[in-house]
């Protein structure tokens, strides 16, 4: 062409939890049974959807109004039903107004950061989930400026790194929380959400809150939404029923902002989002429509208190199993349906190999794992889907220096799940010796 078409470094941002799968079809084609522990897709995993939930969807796409537009910030039954739940906890009152839905968290988390001007940045958790990361570093052309996950304690965010990150770096305006934590499983202590409040009201900062797991917490552990501790900073969590319900082919999710008059430059940048949303007039009106009835039916709790527990008994077995191979960090996952586990420090390289009895995939994953600026984690990741058909997420892409891997937890036979991952620790131990 005459002239470039994207900035610099476009075509070096890549999504991993996908690009992985474009490999797994092609070794699909070659004769390997996939296990897809890559991607958050409770359906994929085989949930079965209720009939009561069913019945309401179905109720729902009888009414005519489901099949126009919904206003720009979303429809204003759901709205007022999302209004009562938030403010009935006590914390940050808010009205319809602060509420805009989004087709889907990706949609709103594009808009988030592409209202912000590129000068300012967004402090982000390391390892961070992708779309934040590369949603924040597209808007500003740079790389992502994080705040340390403490693998030495159950990942919890560095209170002192976040300080002086935000002390050092006047450019930052917010700090992004995701809870429980998407890629690691960490549940923030209600002690650590207030102490990060704390400096974003000293630094004049916002808090990006994504909540998206808000409701799915086990083993015991115990959190609060941002909104009812939050005090008087302004804030904006994001929400969605993609995990909850689940129905991430809905595509629906919504933001609910704190605060917003308490700073007129948070209120511009919050109506630039909602201007942003203007430009494609609304989001999906259906699954809008569902949220109240399937929330308030008296099955819907039962319901998702039962997923919980699956998730509770899989993050388990997988820890207990994975902590058996020497040289791996293993955190207990306590929140959302992930687990990330990390190899101590140099004990990955990039002649490390397990053996591939199939000469055609083979060649393809060497293929693949012997270029130029192969992390070791994506080589082992690649070696263990060849070898094994077990799909898992390289560590290093979720923006952190830990060599290692990201495993879902959405297994729903718990025979299954002792095979695949006791079939996973023994890949590892014999790539290690390789």
């Amino acid at each position: 062409m005459r002239t470039e078409l994207v900035s610099p470094g476009v075509g070096e941002m890549t999504y991993e939890i996908r690009n992985i799968v474009n490999v797994a079809e092609k070794l699909q084609r070659c004769g390997v049974k996939i296990n897809w522990e890559n991607i958050g897709d409770p359906i994929v995993k085989g949930e079965e959807i209720p009939l009561w939930m069913k019945d309401i969807v179905a109720s729902e796409v009888m009414q005519n109004d489901t099949w126009g537009y919904s206003h720009t910030r979303g429809v204003l039954e759901t709205r007022e039903f999302i209004c009562g739940m938030t403010n009935s906890r006590g914390g940050a009152q808010i009205t319809t107004e602060d509420i805009i839905f989004f087709n889907g968290l990706g949609d709103a988390i594009s808009k988030i950061y592409g209202s912000l001007r590129a000068e300012t940045r967004v402090l982000m958790p390391s390892p961070t989930y992708t779309t934040h990361s590369l949603g924040e570093s597209a808007n500003t052309h740079a790389a992502p400026i994080c705040y340390r996950l403490k693998i030495e304690d159950n990942w919890y965010p560095d209170i002192e790194d976040i300080r002086n990150h935000v002390k050092y770096n006047p450019q930052i305006v917010a700090i992004l929380l995701i809870n429980p934590d998407n890629p690691t499983g960490m549940v923030y202590p209600v002690k650590l959400l207030k102490e990060i409040v704390v400096i974003a009201k000293e630094y004049n900062l916002f808090i990006i809150a994504d909540e998206v797991y808000n409701n799915i917490v086990y083993n015991g552990e115990k959190t609060v939404p941002v909104s009812d501790i939050i005090g008087d900073v302004p804030a904006i969590a994001l929400k969605g029923i993609s995990k909850e319900f689940p129905w991430p082919g809905s595509r629906c999710g919504w933001i609910e902002v704190y605060n917003y008059a308490v700073d007129t430059a948070f209120q511009k940048y919050v109506n630039a989002i909602l201007t942003y949303k203007m430009n494609e007039v609304c989001s999906t009106t259906l699954p809008q429509k569902c949220i109240p009835k399937i929330m308030s039916h008296p099955e819907y709790k039962t319901y998702l208190d039962k997923r919980i527990k699956s998730y509770e008994q899989m993050s388990n077995i997988t820890s207990d199993i994975l902590k058996g191979v020497k040289g791996l960090r293993v955190n207990r996952t306590n929140g959302a349906f992930y687990m990330s586990v990390a190899f101590e420090d140099g004990l990955l390289n990039n002649k490390q190999f397990l053996a591939i009895d199939n000469s055609e995939v083979k060649g393809l994953v060497e293929g693949l794992v012997n270029g130029s600026n192969v992390a070791p984690d994506k080589r082992l990741s690649y070696y263990i889907l060849a070898a094994t058909g077990i799909c898992v997420v390289p560590l290093s892409s979720f923006n952190t220096h830990h060599q290692g891997f990201r495993v879902t937890l959405l297994e729903k036979d718990e025979e299954e799940c002792k095979r695949i991952y006791n079939t996973l620790a023994e890949s590892i131990k014999r790539y290690l010796a390789s």
